[in-house]
């Protein structure tokens, strides 16, 4: 294929530098699909990636966990030549070639094709947070916690993940509330549809073993002390989906929910599901998520700008989601 450019991540007295550098065919990685793209998005995690805080990256490598565009050449049954395709994980932008770059070639089988209602653009505002957000609507319908059931927690809501998994789930027809810890961004939750905003500080502090019951189910992205927090104030037989380690790793929390109201914990993990549950999840995006909404929440930037943006997402001062256009 010759010379082609990205985003190359290298190592530096100071850190990691990132440079926008012509590459061989060689560096494109293993695969039996080569796309080439057109767009990618900025996650938390490529926050991490970019700012050399990821454990277990493996550098040079080329950043972007997930990317959008069109397959130019397969052999494989389940792609072909002019499809668009979407990849999210699996190890890109971590342990091997990401999105930040013009082309990518990855397995077959990790590929899923566009939906027909989004463009290329759209699928990456909605990007590998807003899928993550949508497995995490799935394990909160599959542990029997529907709207009527009761309220339902977001928390980090005017973020990537918290924005998407707003307007998905006031479609849905549940009582969202929207937990941020910037209060100007009340207006914009209240326009994808929460119903109540809480302070981040109710629930960041160490709390107790048992609070009062006022959530049927959760989609956390903080862990540690807010995921604590959030188990310990679900009502008896509820459902809490944890997507996320934005205040921390650990989780100081009581057994005392789960034994006592019967309350499940759900992990949600975007990077290794199987093809099937990605299918379904971007199924259910387009027919669960407003494009309007989902156009509110957006802006695009050109990818030279995701440097600037890594330090930004990981101080939680992007709101919604970031569209990456390659050129």
């Amino acid at each position: 294929m010759g010379q082609y450019n990205a985003l190359l991540l290298t190592r530096s007295e100071g850190g990691v530098v990132a440079n926008w550098q012509p590459l061989g065919d060689e560096a494109l990685g293993e695969g039996d699909v080569t796309v080439r793209i057109s767009h990618s998005t900025i996650n938390y995690k490529d926050g991490l990636v970019l700012t050399g805080r990821l454990p277990g990256m493996r550098l040079p490598l080329v950043p972007g966990i997930d990317f959008t565009g069109d397959v130019i050449a397969s052999p494989h049954a389940s792609v072909a030549p002019g499809d668009g395709v979407i990849i999210n994980g699996w190890g890109c932008g971590e342990r091997r070639p990401g999105g930040y770059a013009e082309f990518a070639r990855v397995p077959g089988e990790w590929l899923v094709k566009r939906p027909a209602v989004f463009s290329a653009a759209e699928t990456m505002a909605i990007g590998t947070a807003g899928y993550t957000a949508m497995l995490a609507v799935l394990a909160l319908e599959e542990h029997g916690i529907g709207p009527a059931r009761g309220p339902v927690l977001v928390t980090g809501a005017a973020g990537g993940v918290g924005s998407i998994a707003v307007a998905v789930l006031s479609k849905l027809g549940y009582d969202v509330i929207a937990s941020t810890g910037r209060p100007a961004e009340a207006d914009y939750l209240r326009g994808l549809g929460a119903a109540e905003i809480i302070a981040r500080e109710e629930l960041s502090t160490a709390g107790r073993p048992l609070g009062k019951e006022r959530w049927a189910g959760a989609i956390d992205v903080a862990g540690s002390h807010t995921l604590a927090n959030v188990l310990a104030m679900t009502s008896y037989g509820g459902c809490v989906a944890a997507t996320g380690l934005a205040q921390g790793l650990d989780l100081p929390a009581s057994v005392a929910p789960l034994i006592l109201r019967g309350v499940t914990l759900a992990g949600i993990d975007s990077v290794m599901a199987p093809l099937a549950a990605r299918v379904r999840a971007w199924e259910r995006l387009a027919v669960d998520l407003d494009r309007t909404k989902l156009a509110a929440m957006t802006e695009t930037r050109p990818l030279l700008d995701v440097v600037a943006l890594a330090p930004e997402i990981l101080a939680g001062k992007v709101r919604g989601r970031t569209v990456l256009e390659i050129t």
